[in-house]
């Protein structure tokens, strides 16, 4: 297939539910305008990541899935023909969850994921954690793509986009809220060259403290196709202001180093990565705020 192009929604929240729906659409029909596959919102839109203390207000504040906030995004996705990577503060026993809905350009849900590595140091010591990752098949208008989520600090940990790799994942998409500085530039480049996944993140501009936007996406191939060098697998990194950055991901391209390069699954020696599972925590490690 052709490009896969992600509109990067590097957009700030309005201050409440009614005025973030208002806004996401207005920006998800300019990404169609600009000819985007799909538009890919910063971590959780609904409540411009807020997440207050009391616990009474954080569930007030928590939309369900099946809510008009998050249908509005899917009858969007409908309506002009592309898919619409929505993220809320989900509605959930016991605490709400940090989730994104991808919707296909047919207006069907086609994945939903909650961010499993939640911020217990922070915040999100109030939200519920996810279970597990997961991939789905989007239908563009240039052909299928196999695609994943993972949400902000989950980057952090290499295991959360290789299980989404294991589990065919080509585009990895990163609803973030964070500052982006080199050192988390980094992992995202790392985690798209050791899968050879390209992997888009929208992050929120300059002005919603504390993110600085530099919203980013790394296609992933790190050695040109034809043999002829190592390349740089940026695509593009964003300033710090507002806007819709568009990433463009050569999926023919890609699907061709992947069949051919030596990362990924391709040498992995799995019998021999037990310890990755193992449930022991030692020193210095062990922190008073984990969650059990």
């Amino acid at each position: 297939m052709k490009d896969f192009n992600v509109a990067l929604l590097q957009i700030l929240p309005e201050g409440d539910l009614e005025g973030n729906l208002e806004k996401g659409l207005e920006y998800c029909k300019k990404a169609a305008a600009f000819g985007a596959d799909l538009a890919l919102f910063p971590e959780m839109w609904s409540v411009g990541y807020s997440i207050p203390r009391d616990i009474s207000l954080l569930k007030s504040m928590a939309v369900p899935r099946e809510s008009q906030f998050v249908q509005a995004f899917s009858e969007a996705a409908a309506r002009l023909n592309m898919a619409v990577a929505i993220t809320f503060l989900e509605a959930w026993e016991p605490l709400p969850r940090n989730t994104v809905c991808i919707f296909d350009r047919f207006g069907k849900m086609v994945l939903k994921y909650a961010k499993v590595h939640t911020c217990d140091f922070g915040d999100e010591c109030r939200l519920t954690p996810g279970d597990d990752f997961y991939t789905a098949d989007l239908d563009t208008k240039n052909g299928i793509v196999k695609v994943g989520s993972m949400i902000c600090y989950d980057r952090e940990f290499p295991e959360s986009a290789r299980i989404l790799m294991l589990k065919g994942a080509e585009i990895i998409l990163v609803p973030n809220a964070c500052p982006m500085e080199p050192n988390r530039l980094t992992q995202l480049r790392a985690r798209a060259f050791e899968n050879m996944v390209g992997i888009a993140t929208a992050n929120y501009p300059y002005g919603q403290p504390d993110c600085n936007g530099h919203s980013t996406a790394f296609d992933g191939i790190a050695y040109r196709t034809d043999g002829s060098g190592a390349r740089d697998t940026l695509v593009i990194e964003a300033g710090e202001r507002e806007g819709i950055y568009m990433a463009s991901f050569p999926m023919d391209e890609l699907h061709i180093y992947r069949s051919n390069e030596v990362h990924g699954n391709a040498y992995r020696h799995p019998d021999k990565y037990q310890l990755l599972v193992s449930r022991d925590i030692h020193e210095p490690f062990i922190r008073s705020d984990r969650r059990n």
